[in-house]
């Protein structure tokens, strides 16, 4: 994902991925990532967590904000973005 993020970003698309493996991430480095603590598979968290989930959708589209190209890499904190 992080490669087709880095194509549309140089088509003026703006993008963010969220990532579950971090190590990948910094090898492809797409413009814009969240680290989330979550297992593989599960990037917004465990299911029915309504409010968790949506944190986590606020928190990547924020770094939609971030002026490009980039890298911009954050990583999420559940107990601090409660």
């Amino acid at each position: 994902m992080g490669l087709i993020a880095a194509a549309l970003e140089e088509r003026g698309i703006r993008t963010v991925c969220l990532s579950t493996f971090e190590p990948i991430m910094k090898q492809v480095q797409p413009p814009r990532w969240l680290a989330v603590p979550y297992p593989l598979g599960f990037p917004l968290g465990l299911p029915q967590r309504p409010e968790l989930q949506n944190r986590i959708l606020r928190r990547a589209f924020r770094l939609l904000e971030e002026p490009g190209p980039g890298p911009v890499h954050q990583e999420l904190d559940p107990e601090a973005e409660a």
